[in-house]
């Protein structure tokens, strides 16, 4: 058989099943993410097939499918709306950290897996998926409600602090200790101040060096600098991630619509790829031990997201519906939860079991996310109805 015969073979079978698994997902009105990890979790380490001769291009490719995620997460906002909505949240922000991140650390200290993992799992049961929430936004037709800017203030404050909280857990992965993670920390503080200040004064001119009217250079044009600006934020232990997001925001008015545009098919074919390769290096058999583990943290962490949004939609003066609605829109994890359990298992620094637990932790928080955003206000009426 010709050497790229099979490579071929497994990468069309590959992008097939993804597709019939996102279009299972549509039919059942749910984020594709946990059919994607179910995938990976057949197809990989411990499963059926083992995709050995694809692995290569597999791997480049989940790795650019997390660059686009973030840069389109960037383009998403502008510079004047991080700043007014970090204004705005900041207080709802500090709780969703002390609610949401202090469970992981309590259950990765108890399994023995030491500091550094005890911040891992803190960011993997912490940060909300931005992209299912605003799926959720969209299809609920909620996008006009008084809650919804609620929900998004929190979600950018949760954005702003993984662009904090990555390159210090890249450094303490690193191995660098607690002054090269100070380092980074405040490497990735000036980072963002300083792109935010050019987005701020000088957003116009970082537009106008990748926006083409061609479609094909504005296409070679923001993924090379995606690349570029990842690359060397990955050099300067900033993390990939964090410096694919910081270019989405510089990157601003008709030039960051047109680029959204541009970019999606290519972001939701690499993301599926991303969560497909961390399936595959993920064993099955090392879920049932951690299962337990998972359940729990996803009991109460759905409970701790519901609180953080009751609260921050009352803080805004919102009634008792909008409130609920708040709270279930942040409850479903995704990408980020997978990017930081990528990063810690890829190091080496931290037990394997990490990556069962956040797989099988944001397969259980990716489907729960949707049904409660869709389950709860029926459930508000019948409560309110019952006390009326």
């Amino acid at each position: 058989m010709n050497s790229t015969a099979l490579p071929l073979i497994e990468l069309g079978g590959v992008f097939f099943a993804l597709g019939v698994l996102g279009r299972v997902a549509g039919k059942f009105g749910m984020s594709p993410i946990p059919l994607y990890l179910l995938g990976g979790l057949a197809f990989g380490t411990g499963g059926f097939v083992d995709l050995g001769e694809a692995s290569e291009f597999s791997h480049i490719a989940s790795e650019i499918g997390v660059v686009l995620l973030l840069l389109l997460l960037g383009l998403e906002y502008t510079a004047p709306e991080l700043v007014s909505g970090l204004r705005r949240s900041w207080p709802a922000g500090l709780m969703d950290i002390a609610l949401n991140a202090i469970p992981g650390a309590i259950v990765a200290l108890l399994l023995g897996w030491g500091p550094v993992g005890a911040l891992a799992l803190a960011g993997v049961t912490y940060i909300s998926s931005s992209g299912i929430a605003a799926k959720l936004l969209t299809d609920l037709g909620r996008l006009g409600n008084r809650e919804t800017p609620v929900i998004l203030s929190v979600l950018v404050f949760e954005d702003l602090t993984m662009a904090a909280y990555l390159p210090i857990l890249t450094a303490l992965l690193a191995g660098v200790g607690f002054w090269g993670g100070l380092q980074a920390l405040v490497i990735a503080l000036v980072v963002i101040t300083l792109v935010l200040w050019v987005a701020l004064r000088h957003g116009r001119i970082v537009s106008g060096v990748v926006h083409s009217e061609d479609r094909e250079v504005f296409l070679l044009m923001l993924l090379g600098s995606a690349l570029l600006v990842a690359g060397i934020a990955a050099a300067l232990q900033v993390s990939a991630a964090v410096g694919a997001f910081m270019l989405g925001i510089a990157i601003s008015g008709t030039t960051a619509n047109s680029a959204t545009k541009l970019l999606e098919p290519l972001r939701d074919l690499f993301a599926a790829m991303f969560f497909v390769v961390f399936g595959l290096n993920t064993d099955p058999r090392s879920i049932p031990p951690v299962l337990g583990w998972a359940v729990v943290l996803a009991v109460v962490t759905t409970g701790t997201k519901v609180a953080t949004g009751w609260w921050a939609a009352r803080r805004e003066g919102i009634r008792r519906m909008g409130r609920a609605r708040a709270g279930a829109g942040l409850v479903a994890r995704g990408e980020f939860s997978i990017v930081i359990a990528g990063l810690t298992v890829a190091s080496g620094a931290v037990e394997g079991e990490l990556a069962a637990l956040a797989t099988a932790y944001v397969l259980l928080m990716a489907v729960i996310g949707p049904v409660a955003a869709r389950a709860v206000e029926p459930s508000v009426r019948l409560v309110q109805a019952r006390l009326a």
